[in-house]
């Protein structure tokens, strides 16, 4: 207690000042929001929706033309080759069959879209074979069958330039690994009853609008009296990869020849290569 009879507070405790006044909380003024944007924003919003479609779009073209497009040729490719039903070699002997390097027998032009031989190459795998079918039209021939023989030159075996194409991309993809072809390497193309065995002796690349490769003799495709002496082949196909600003060219030269009842080219059975099982299951 205080002089003055008032109670004294301890000492280090906080004076008593009364019971503290509430203090009334003041609402939130609520207004009407504003308005956030306009047209633009709305513009921008549909503009992104539409590249965000057109963009799953173009990814999902993309995966078809570069994967469905293949598995879709590669099947149908296989279809075509066990259409022929054509006979197989017979069951290989103790010796391999005796390469024949006199006039080989060669067969009339067929008529559009007739397929008419098969393609092996070693060098391109085991379970590689393709159709050739007459004619380079895209959809009916290069998209479908596979390999087209150009018309007008030489059929296989035949003096002159037995020409093909196909795609190197896309639809099967044919001669995806043409550029890995190498000289010396064999290319063996079966008709119904003939072998016909070409290596490969150079390649090179050109421009569509050189034509000259697929001439008679390519090496001289601007004389028109000029003789052919040699049965070549020449593959094309578009280069580079994903492009058709250029041409890729392979040129081969016969090596030989053999009958399908003598049996199989050494280059295939040392490959181990079937053509029992030619177009798969």
């Amino acid at each position: 207690m205080t002089a003055q009879g008032t109670r004294s507070s301890p000492p280090g405790s906080v004076p008593h000042r009364g019971a503290p006044r509430m203090v009334p909380h003041a609402n939130p003024t609520h207004g009407r929001p504003g308005r956030r944007g306009g047209v633009g924003s709305h513009v921008v919003g549909v503009v992104g929706e539409l590249l965000i479609t057109l963009g799953v779009l173009l990814a999902l073209f993309i995966v078809w033309q570069l994967w469905w497009t293949d598995v879709q040729g590669d099947r149908y490719q296989a279809d075509v080759i066990d259409s022929l039903a054509w006979t197989p070699p017979p069951a290989q002997a103790d010796a391999d069959p005796t390469p024949r390097r006199d006039e080989p027998p060669v067969m009339d032009e067929p008529a559009n879209l007739t397929v008419f031989a098969q393609m092996y190459v070693p060098r391109f795998g085991a379970d590689y074979v393709k159709p050739v079918a007459q004619g380079i039209d895209k959809a009916e021939v290069l998209d479908t069958i596979g390999i087209g023989h150009y018309p007008g030159t030489a059929m296989p075996g035949g003096l002159g330039n037995f020409a093909v194409a196909a795609h190197r991309t896309t639809f099967g993809k044919p001669f995806n690994k043409i550029a890995d072809l190498r000289e010396g390497d064999p290319v063996v193309v079966r008709t119904e009853d003939t072998w016909y065995v070409y290596r490969v002796t150079t390649h090179l690349i050109v421009y569509p609008d050189e034509v000259g490769v697929v001439a008679p003799v390519p090496s001289d495709p601007d004389d028109p009296d000029v003789v052919p002496t040699q049965r070549l082949i020449t593959m094309t196909s578009c280069h580079p990869l994903f492009s058709a600003a250029q041409r890729y060219i392979v040129h081969g030269e016969l090596d030989y020849w053999l009958p399908v009842e003598d049996g199989t080219p050494a280059e295939l059975t040392d490959a181990g290569i079937d053509p029992s099982s030619a177009g798969g299951p």
